[in-house]
C-alpha cells in the first residue's frame, strides 16, 4: 500500500495536537467539553478535540462507541447537553444544520444519501445550489443571470466530478451507478458546497482493497487541492493508519486515547477497546 506522507504534529493549548504546518492558523475546529444525554443516558461525555486547518483526522473506536453521534452534534442533527463547539474560530451555539452547513461543514453518511433519480450532475448543483441566492423572478422567468450561473454551476460540477475521474458520469441516475461510484458522488456533492470541514462516516464502507486505496489517494488530494480539513470515522484500519495525522479513540462516549498513528497502535487502552481484556494462562 503507497506510503503517504503526513505532517508533524505538534501540542497546542487545548491539550491536542494538530499539524505543524497548521501552527500559524486557527483550528478548522474545536469541540471543547462536548456531551449529549439521551434521557439518563450520557451518550458522549466530556468530548475534546482540535482539528487544524489542514489535517487529515481520524475518529475511531468499537461500534457503539458514539462516533456518529459526534458526527450529528457537529452538524446540529442533534443540539448538545453541555459543551462547546467553534467553527473556524465561530461558536455554532443556535446554530440549525442548514446553518452550519454554510458555515463550513459537509458530511457523507454510513448508509448513502443520494437523490437516486436525479442525475449525477443533478445531485452535485444540490450542492452547489446551497452557495447562492436567486432572486424570484430570476429563477421563474429564466432570466439571463439565470442561465449564467446555470452554466458557472455545470462547469464547477464537471470539474468537481474530475476528481474522480467521474465526468462521463454526469448523465447516469445516481441510482444506477455502482456502489463505489455512489460513495464517490456523495463525497464530491458535500465537497460542492464547499466546506472548511469534510466529515466523512466510514467512507471506504463496502469497498474492495483497490477501491480503498483509491480513496485513500483521493482524501488527500481533496485535502490538498481544497485545503480543508477531513474528519472522518472508519473501521478500516489501514485507512486510518495511512493518512490520518491525529487520531481520537472514543469507546462508551468517552476519549481513551489521542495521538498519532504509531501511538495509538502501541496505546494499552486502544488495544483492550478493540480485543477486550487478555485472558491470563
Amino acid at each position: 500500500m503507497k506510503d503517504f506522507q503526513k505532517g508533524k504534529m505538534v501540542p497546542v493549548p487545548s491539550n491536542s495536537i494538530i499539524p505543524e504546518r497548521d501552527i500559524e492558523e486557527r483550528p478548522v475546529l474545536e469541540c471543547l467539553h462536548l456531551g449529549v444525554d439521551f434521557g439518563g443516558l450520557k451518550a458522549v461525555d466530556d468530548f475534546n478535540l482540535t482539528v487544524g486547518k489542514t489535517e487529515i483526522a481520524g475518529l475511531i473506536g468499537p461500534n457503539g462507541a458514539g462516533k456518529t453521534t459526534i458526527f450529528n452534534l457537529l452538524t446540529k442533527v442533534y443540539t448538545p447537553t453541555r459543551g462547546t463547539i467553534i467553527l473556524d474560530g465561530m461558536d455554532t451555539s443556535g446554530k440549525n444544520t442548514v446553518q452550519i452547513n454554510k458555515m463550513g461543514i459537509a458530511r457523507t453518511f454510513q448508509n448513502i444519501r443520494l437523490f437516486s433519480n436525479l442525475t449525477v450532475e443533478e445531485n452535485i448543483k444540490v450542492g452547489l445550489h446551497n452557495q447562492v441566492k436567486y432572486l424570484t423572478p430570476t429563477g421563474i422567468f429564466r432570466l439571463p443571470s439565470y442561465w449564467k450561473k446555470e452554466k458557472e454551476f455545470h462547469e464547477r460540477a464537471m470539474e468537481l466530478l474530475s476528481i474522480f475521474d467521474m465526468e462521463n458520469m454526469s448523465d447516469w441516475q445516481a441510482g444506477s451507478l455502482p456502489y463505489g461510484a455512489q460513495r464517490r458522488l456523495e463525497i464530491v456533492r458535500a465537497l460542492a458546497t464547499n466546506p472548511k470541514l469534510l466529515l466523512l462516516d466510514e467512507p471506504a464502507a463496502g469497498m474492495n482493497p483497490n477501491e480503498t486505496a483509491e480513496l485513500m489517494e483521493n482524501i488527500v488530494k481533496i485535502r490538498d487541492t481544497f485545503k480543508v480539513a477531513v474528519l472522518l470515522i472508519e473501521h478500516d484500519m489501514n485507512l486510518v493508519m495511512g493518512i490520518c495525522e491525529g487520531i481520537c479513540v472514543l469507546n462508551f462516549g468517552q476519549i481513551i486515547a489521542k495521538g498519532t498513528a504509531q501511538e495509538i497502535q502501541s496505546n494499552p487502552a486502544v488495544i483492550e477497546a478493540y480485543l477486550g481484556h487478555k485472558k491470563e494462562d
